[in-house]
């Protein structure tokens, strides 16, 4: 009787100190904008969008460049990247004649010409056309191996909320009286042929606090969706609930992910007919091909009395450790500068990509004869960025290989490795490469460090001239993001080389704390009430290029969307001096709001709770929407977001820029009425966005 007691008093007292917390907070004059839709909100907006065009866009330079940007966007020279189904090879192809796309499929010798002859699966401007709908392709997830039967995912204007309808792929038409799912943020999976395992909005209760399904449940074909059967139900305050299906012959079973916050997550197995637990630790995420169980850790794990490493990546056979058995195989061990970044299953191998000192590696691993074999991938550019993928890992050993480097445009190539013995890859097959878009003559990358304020070596790559002059006067632009451990690699980006760095200007991309380059341990290291540190390397990298005499402040713009904005706005408030002109899109700002708006619960794993008094201590600190000071000069900044973005709340840049606005100063926000979370919904107003924030840059870093 007493421990409930206990834990009333304590939760009384947590109440008052809340509230009172509250109470001491003043209230916010901008709240109002947070209505997305509300007509006096939308004037704000278009008052605002106005501005920003008269400003930027009423002149000669920017309509050049704005033709320059969408030319790129729309040129019928970039790769027509491909995913197999079935037989075919099927691409979702965006130009100016088909804005929305076309899904097309062509078979692999067709595809090895230079003018593939495509079939047209679905028109995705007609369908827009004929429905009156602004459709956003989503993607489409296909039922294996039969793969005749997908789901396709449709977006309203590109928000993450989808409407999804089953198609056949033989006949090329949306399956009469077939599954069918409202807009939402869905997430459903094959068990077979009739049936789905469904995650969406069934209503009050059905979604999580973070606005994702909370439910999985089994959804019968010729059934209505309120139906369904609850195969699992997920806590009201976690993140999201999903399941997934493998469908590879001989290892059919299905999995619920039960997501409690962005970094834990437990993983159940469907078995006769009963939710098992898969006992691996919460923070370490789980990838399952054939046999075999992989298990990248985000946290030391001691088990079996071994200890592996955060960052390692860890098999074991699935069967045997349901059973019990702990002797994993190590397949990766991550160094001080080293990293995991992803693992590609073929039929008999796995493709393993590495970061070594923010350079891609990858390794062709093989089981043969009890242990693990390894053969590095040759073809990979030593500064760069390389991915690789399975053509098939339901039957083959081919692969794809897409490398570019930042002077070097992308190729795809395609390559093989032996279905038995060593994992040899012969020499890769060149299917296709991109142009050059932007003249790179007299162009270097060069790899720098910079000293944080701890101590901390901080890498950044720079892109320029080889022979700048060292005097401070090369403007500048420096690129971050520095959350959700994810890295920033170098790679060819023809807009920002026709945009900027054919200019003579210098781009730079700064690999700071919160992100994945060196794995879990440098992500974490700028959690929660570490966040500034992420910061501090950002200022380190900026200090470290006006000391080198590349840059000055009055040349040195910074850019960076999402929790990228968010760094933008923490250099606004932090290091006013620092910048010439910043550029932040799509951004949290409001991190006392953040996680009542949209999917803004789901990332207090990586900021905090604002709710709990301790956490708002040190999150405050970091919100600069609050810590704008009118007493302060500020650097000019362009604001822009989306209306239609449903992860990132547009009030963060609407109550930003009117708190701008409000203390006199200055500040240009344009938000774009469609596009989502990526700020366009497509090639067209991608290129008007971005030429929107090159020529603000050249205006203000000149």
């Amino acid at each position: 009787m007493i421990r409930p007691l206990l834990v009333t008093h304590l939760t009384l007292l947590l109440l008052v100190m809340n509230v009172a917390a509250r109470a001491e907070e003043p209230s916010d004059p901008h709240q109002w904008l947070e209505d997305v839709t509300g007509e006096k909100q939308l004037e704000w907006v278009r008052q605002r969008n106005a501005t920003v065009k008269a400003a930027l866009t009423d002149r000669e330079e920017f309509r050049a460049l704005e033709g320059r940007v969408l030319s790129i966007l729309d040129s019928k020279a970039r790769i027509p990247m491909v995913g197999k189904i079935g037989a075919q090879f099927y691409n979702l192809w965006r130009d100016g004649k088909n804005p929305k796309g076309l899904w097309r499929r062509t078979t692999l010798a067709d595809y090895r010409t230079a003018e593939p002859g495509w079939e047209t699966v679905i028109d995705v401007d007609a369908l827009a056309a004929a429905e009156k709908e602004n459709w956003v392709w989503h993607g489409a997830t296909v039922l294996e191996p039969d793969d005749r039967r997908c789901l396709v995912a449709l977006s309203r204007g590109g928000a993450d909320a989808e409407v999804i309808r089953e198609f056949d792929l033989e006949s090329c038409q949306f399956v009469a009286g077939g599954f069918t799912l409202p807009e939402a943020k869905s997430r459903v999976a094959w068990r077979d042929t009739d049936t789905l395992l469904v995650g969406t909005d069934f209503g009050p209760g059905s979604m999580t606090s973070s606005g994702y399904p909370r439910t999985v449940r089994v959804w019968k074909r010729g059934t209505p969706l309120a139906a369904a059967t609850t195969l699992f139900e997920a806590e009201a305050d976690d993140m999201a609930a999903s399941a997934f299906t493998d469908r590879t012959p001989g290892f059919e079973r299905e999995f619920i992910v039960r997501q409690m916050t962005f970094w834990t997550n437990e993983l159940y197995q469907v078995r006769d007919g009963k939710v098992v637990k898969v006992p691996k630790p919460d923070d370490a995420n789980a990838t399952l091909h054939r046999e075999w169980l992989l298990l990248e850790l985000r946290k030391d794990w001691e088990v079996a009395g071994t200890t592996h490493p955060a960052g390692a990546l860890l098999a074991i056979d699935h069967e045997r450790f349901m059973a019990g058995a702990r002797d994993f195989h190590v397949l990766f061990r991550p160094g001080p500068r080293t990293s995991l970044v992803a693992v590609a299953p073929t039929r008999h191998h796995l493709l393993v990509t590495t970061l070594d000192n923010v350079r891609n590696r990858i390794e062709a691993l093989s089981w043969q004869d009890g242990r693990w074999l390894r053969e590095p991938l040759a073809g990979v550019p030593d500064v760069g960025t390389a991915s690789v993928s399975a053509v098939d890992d339901l039957e083959g050993d081919d692969f794809f290989l897409v490398t570019a480097s930042p002077l070097a445009p992308s190729t795809l190539a395609l390559g093989s490795l032996p279905t038995t013995g060593a994992p040899r890859a012969g020499a890769v097959e060149k299917l296709k490469s991109a142009p050059a878009f932007f003249d790179a003559t007299g162009l270097v990358v060069e790899q720098h460090e910079a000293t944080s304020a701890d101590g901390t070596k901080v890498p950044y790559f720079q892109i320029g001239r080889a022979n700048l002059p060292a005097d401070g006067s090369t403007p500048t632009l420096l690129y971050g993001y520095g959350g959700f451990e994810i890295p920033l690699v170098p790679g060819y980006d023809p807009v920002t080389g026709a945009a900027w760095l054919e200019r003579g200007n210098v781009s730079v991309i700064a690999n700071i704390r919160g992100g994945g380059e060196f794995g879990p341990a440098w992500h974490q290291a700028a959690l929660k009430a570490n966040r500034p540190r992420a910061y501090e390397d950002f200022i380190a990298v900026a200090e470290d290029l006006v000391r080198r005499k590349v840059t000055s402040p009055r040349h040195l713009g910074i850019k960076g969307g999402s929790n990228g904005g968010l760094l933008m706005g923490n250099m606004l408030t932090r290091r006013p001096d620092l910048w010439g002109a910043i550029v932040c899109q799509v951004p949290l700002l409001d991190m006392r709001r953040y996680h009542t708006l949209l999917a803004g619960a789901s990332w207090m794993g990586e900021y905090g709770n604002p709710d709990d008094p301790t956490e708002w201590e040190f999150i405050k600190g970091f919100s600069p929407y609050h810590n704008l000071d009118p007493a302060k000069d500020y650097p000019p900044i362009l604001i822009t977001t989306s209306t239609r973005d449903d992860r990132v709340h547009p009030g963060h840049a609407r109550k930003m820029a009117a708190r701008l606005e409000e203390y006199g100063k200055k500040v240009l926000s344009y938000e774009n009425i469609e596009g989502g979370h990526g700020g366009a919904a497509d090639n067209r107003q991608r290129a008007f966005m971005d030429a929107l924030g090159w020529t603000f840059l050249d205006r203000e870093l000149r």
